[in-house]
């Protein structure tokens, strides 16, 4: 069986697979066929993937030798007509691409979205979410440190006192944890909002201040994710986020609802309350942000306030992101590979079953289903 390795179309500076991971698949007895370019972006040449023991060939033919295809973002249209019966696997935001997922189940491929995976225990080794997330609450941190017109940290010296940045953190899941301790390092202090109660202890364990809002609604059964709350409950967060907003220098923004608009946070009026010169990083850009005025892969400048909608941090840092995502790819091919390296997709496995998004020509997905009817 041979596994395809595609080249990803600009902006996207990752690869489904580096070098390093081809040794592998090998052992799983499979053959891998890299596109010419693929791992470019992320500083691994062709003539690595080569020396791994890789094959390179141009893009149709990896689309039309191949069995599973690795792709982190969603093919062509036009490609995708011709591979019938052939396997996809990537990180494919079904969801709110759930238009495609009618295209595949049409076509009669079988599709895996790693980042509909469930999220238990025996899934971590898998997680791209959590992978790519670690690495864009790091970059978050970074990036408003070079945008933010003064010290992170706090400075005595003969010319007078610097007093700390003041950084809020709203959500407290991977990428929030990282941006945490990123800003604790620097120098920064750190306020976080989360309407997990659970995660109270990781926060105050990484030297931040938790701001607890009472009533949240349960959310032990998201799957690590944030829940829709009562109304009531809203307006409790939004007094206090607001009052925490209008003291905070760094706001880094990751609340994000699965399947649904991102929860705006961070309204035109608190926005007017903060100083010239603060910065917003908000990651949830791409599903509409936290705050009313997030515009995705762009900056925007707001009485004073840079806000920046990036939910691509992760590619910053192409060598390590594709690293990290190439492992879990390989993990999760375990799992639809048996050991003479042919394809084996059980379904009653549920992490198969969960990340499968179409195949013998329907949708298997109930979530997605639901969003196409």
């Amino acid at each position: 069986m041979i596994i395809g390795v595609l080249k990803e179309p600009s902006p996207e500076t990752r690869v489904s697979l580096l070098p390093e991971h081809v040794a592998i698949l090998k052992k799983m007895n499979a053959e891998v066929l890299v596109e010419t370019g693929a791992g470019a972006k992320a500083f691994a040449g062709d003539n690595k993937y080569s020396d791994a023991g890789a094959t390179i060939g141009n893009r149709q033919q990896v689309l039309e030798q191949a069995t599973i295809l690795l792709s982190i973002n969603p093919l062509l249209k036009e490609e995708t007509d011709t591979l019938q019966g052939k396997v996809l696997l990537g990180f494919y935001q079904p969801l709110f691409n759930h238009s495609l997922a009618k295209e595949w189940a049409d076509r009669n491929i079988t599709v895996f979205s790693m980042d509909m995976l469930p999220r238990t225990t025996r899934a971590q080794s898998m997680d791209v979410l959590s992978s790519q997330a670690n690495i864009a609450g790091y970059k978050a941190v970074l990036l408003a440190a070079n945008l933010y017109p003064r010290y992170f940290p706090m400075f005595m010296t003969a010319a007078g006192s610097i007093a700390p940045a003041k950084m809020l953190i709203l959500g407290a899941g991977v990428a929030g944890l990282q941006a945490i301790a990123t800003g604790k390092r620097l120098g920064a202090v750190v306020e976080v909002f989360d309407t997990r109660p659970a995660v109270k202890e990781e926060v105050m364990s990484l030297g931040a201040k938790f701001v607890e809002v009472e009533g949240a609604a349960d959310a032990s059964k998201a799957g690590g994710y944030a829940v829709e709350q009562s109304e009531e409950f809203m307006q409790r967060q939004k007094q206090k986020i607001a009052d925490s907003v209008a003291k905070a220098d760094i706001i880094i923004t990751t609340a994000q609802i699965p399947g649904k608009k991102a929860p705006v946070l961070i309204t035109d009026e608190m926005l007017s309350a903060m100083k010239n010169g603060s910065v917003i990083i908000d990651l949830a850009a791409a599903t509409g942000g936290n705050t009313t005025q997030t515009k995705n892969e762009e900056t925007v400048h707001h009485n004073g306030v840079s806000i920046v909608g990036n939910s691509r941090l992760s590619a910053d840092m192409p060598s390590d992101a594709s690293k990290l995502y190439g492992k879990n790819i390989c993990n999760f091919l375990q799992l639809i590979i048996d050991k003479e390296g042919n394809i084996n997709l059980n379904f009653e496995d549920d992490l198969v079953k969960g990340t499968c998004i179409a195949t013998d020509g329907k949708i298997t997905n109930e979530r997605v289903a639901d969003l196409v009817k």
